[in-house]
């Protein structure tokens, strides 16, 4: 076999996990889009390919690992951060999953920024309705807003220390 082959494969392998590793970074910016997820699978199918080839080291595992171990803190921050956030201005469960179920639903039969949208619309019509105050009820949808502000900034990072990961796994 010409050498040319392996060093192609290795480079197509390489080119296909960073972009899907950056799709998912960039799809972080929509709330309901599993960015994180979709980081993790490309370095899983990495992980894959690699142990079917003998090339995964007890370095890369552990970096492997590390990547799973981001993406289960990072789902699990984003949520705690927005809902805590929310909580703080005393908006009740029922008002932050309505906000969640309606950015859920508009992003599936919609497009995630119809989802983008709707989730703080909604959260606004039910505060609106719970307070009957308008002022009030924007408060509470500046509170989630300034939640998915630092939810996404905290997403981001993680998802910036995965790709970071997976460049020392693959190019180290």
């Amino acid at each position: 076999m010409p050498e040319w082959i392996p060093f192609f494969f290795r480079f197509a392998l390489d080119t296909f996990t960073l972009f899907v590793l950056l799709v998912g970074l960039f799809g972080l910016i929509m709330p309901v889009f599993p960015g994180l997820v979709i980081m993790w699978l490309g370095t899983l199918v990495y992980a894959i390919i690699q142990t079917a080839a003998d090339k995964m080291t007890g370095w890369d595992w552990f970096l492997f690992v590390i990547i799973t171990l981001l993406m289960i803190v990072g789902n699990v921050a984003d949520n705690i951060i927005i809902a805590r956030k929310m909580r703080d201005h005393f908006i009740p469960w029922s008002s932050i999953l309505l906000a969640f179920a309606a950015g859920i639903v508009a992003s599936i039969f919609f497009t995630p920024l119809i989802g983008l949208i709707s989730a703080p619309t909604a959260l606004f019509f039910a505060e609106q309705r719970r307070l009957k105050n308008r002022d009030e009820a924007w408060k509470s949808t500046k509170a989630y807003l300034v939640g998915f502000g630092w939810a996404f900034g905290a997403r981001f990072i993680i998802g910036l220390a995965i790709i970071g990961s997976w460049m020392l796994w693959a190019w180290i």
